[in-house]
């Protein structure tokens, strides 16, 4: 008996049939949980966007969590009012910064405003209740050396709980970071509507 040519349909339900498999397969390998530590660096969009985005699921998981901004406290983001106004109770929002160095023209004055912000997130993460915190922008405040980078990643490393989910966002992440995290994104620019003269805008940019 001739075998009937299988149709686009039945070829692509086999192939899935294969590729279920060999993914079931690979699944039954990993069963381990514990607390990350996620970089999201690069020079393109969507670095604080996605860390708030794994805030919110926190949220909506019931999961303890907390945020502090650097850098770009000094003014509200929709992040922020969202989070302030509606679930403060899950998730507790530390705006320490106080704007780009280039606005505030004050080193002592941003160090002094980084150092806090630090102070806060260690004490953050030591909380075992806290599942999640989102250090955003830190990365630019390591890259002007506002904190030191080497306390930072000894922190992470010998002090951070072992189910706590650590998110450090903003471009150039200093390699000792990268060394240490689990989960590292770089963002990648191709095209920014701030080149052809189009400024920050609300609900994309804040």
């Amino acid at each position: 008996m001739e075998n009937t040519p299988k149709t686009d349909e039945e070829r692509h339900a086999a192939k899935m049939v294969k590729k279920k498999k060999a993914r079931d397969k690979i699944m039954e390998t990993k069963d381990g949980e514990k607390g990350l530590i996620i970089v999201h660096t690069g020079k393109g969009k969507g670095k604080s966007s996605s860390g708030f985005g794994m805030i919110l699921r926190c949220i909506a998981h019931d999961m303890p969590s907390a945020v502090v901004q650097f850098i770009k406290g000094a003014w509200m983001t929709g992040e922020r009012k969202l989070i302030e106004e509606n679930f403060s109770e899950q998730c507790q929002f530390y705006a320490m910064g106080e704007g780009f160095t280039w606005e505030t023209q004050d080193k002592s004055r941003d160090i002094a405003a980084a150092q806090k912000g630090w102070e806060k997130a260690k004490e953050l993460i030591r909380d075992p209740e806290i599942r999640m915190v989102l250090l955003d922008e830190i990365n630019i405040a390591i890259r002007y050396d506002y904190i030191d980078i080497n306390e930072v990643v000894a922190f992470l490393r010998d002090e951070k709980p072992a189910m706590t989910h650590v998110v450090l966002t903003g471009r150039n992440a200093k390699d000792e970071l990268i060394e240490i995290a689990d989960l590292v994104t770089e963002m990648a620019m191709i095209k920014h509507p701030f080149r052809d003269g189009i400024k920050a805008q609300e609900g994309v940019e804040f």
